[in-house]
């Protein structure tokens, strides 16, 4: 029997010290540093409990259902590389004629995103289905020996895309999918980065509480794909927005609503260069300096499009917002 209420300043602290709940748990079989393995524990921290997930094939379905064991304490279906949507638009429709407001959200790569899926992506949204499509964008084919998709990059190397006598990698540029996103017009579309947790986290609560199909193309860097040091991964995250080569924004109805201004910007090679995929543009050859100078216009054509560039501090810029702290700290 308790004889006396507790000071409330106690109940406040006892719920700051409770650990978040974690719809993806420990143990699974992601390699050191993976961004898509944060992203998976970011994204369901935000999303709570009350949830299914309909998983597409990729490499954050592979390392978490390992037969016979599961990373996942949520209901979790693995539907195919170009079905997700269709599986989660079919969930959707279910749940809602039991009545019930459980939240479906659809969890994929690029590969199953940009590519595969994105025929089955586009007519979930353009049904305006009551479903959260997140991408974990690590732009190649990881899962299968990291292969180009249509999101890897302008000169990246990949095993289908090498450095040759005649390419300096990759020749075809990252396919623009949050513009194709914002022609469906649906409610809200942002950009991402396990970078910076609360942003990441504050458009998924936003995108499950709006009522209509809602997307978050969230930036995961690959350290085995990338060929960077797997401590590098939020280092590396965090390069792409300062640079502007990923910019960080808010679309509703197709309209771009807010961007992360850039207090400091960096030089595109900042970021690049800790990157083995891009180790070929660094070499002293003229296709080496004409690529670099292509892909700094790229990120200078994204500061300018968005209106990225900062003259002055403010308190969600790319320096302010806050990151992901090692040590155990937790973010809001």
């Amino acid at each position: 029997m308790v004889s006396e209420t507790k000071p409330r300043e106690n109940v406040i602290e006892l719920h700051r010290k409770q650990p978040a709940f974690r719809g993806l748990d420990a143990g699974h079989l992601a390699c050191p540093g993976c961004g898509q393995a944060l992203g998976a524990r970011l994204v369901t921290e935000a999303i709570g409990p009350d949830v299914i997930i309909a998983n597409v094939t990729g490499c954050l379905e592979v390392f978490t259902t390992a037969w016979p064991r599961s990373s996942w304490r949520v209901p979790w279906i693995h539907s195919l590389f170009e079905n997700g949507p269709a599986v989660a638009s079919g969930i959707e429709a279910a749940l809602k004629i039991q009545g019930r407001l459980t939240k479906v959200v659809v969890l994929g790569g690029d590969g199953g995103t940009f590519d595969i899926g994105l025929q089955a992506l586009s007519a979930m949204l353009e049904r305006n289905h009551n479903v959260l499509y997140v991408c974990f964008d690590n732009e190649a084919y990881m899962n299968t020996g990291v292969h180009r998709s249509s999101s890897t990059p302008h000169a990246a190397t990949t095993m289908s895309s090498p450095r040759g006598k005649k390419r300096m990698g990759k020749r075809h540029l990252k396919k623009d999918l949050p513009a194709i996103i914002g022609a469906h017009h649906i409610p809200y579309a942002a950009t991402a980065t396990i970078a910076y947790p609360s942003d990441l986290r504050a458009k998924v609560r936003r995108g499950i509480d709006i009522e209509g199909a809602a997307f978050i193309l969230v930036h995961s860097p690959c350290p085995l794909g990338w060929g960077h040091d797997a401590a590098l991964s939020v280092d590396v995250a965090r390069l792409a927005v300062q640079t502007g080569i990923v910019p960080i924004i808010e679309m509703e109805r197709g309209t771009v609503v807010s961007a992360m201004h850039i207090r400091n910007v960096r030089p595109v090679s900042d970021y690049l260069r800790l990157q083995d995929r891009f180790g070929h543009l660094f070499e002293e050859v003229p296709e080496a300096r004409e690529e670099l100078e292509h892909l700094q216009q790229l990120a200078d054509h994204n500061i300018e499009r968005y209106g990225l560039r900062s003259d002055q501090p403010e308190p969600r810029d790319s320096e302010a917002a806050d990151t992901v702290v090692r040590g155990g700290l937790r973010w809001s």
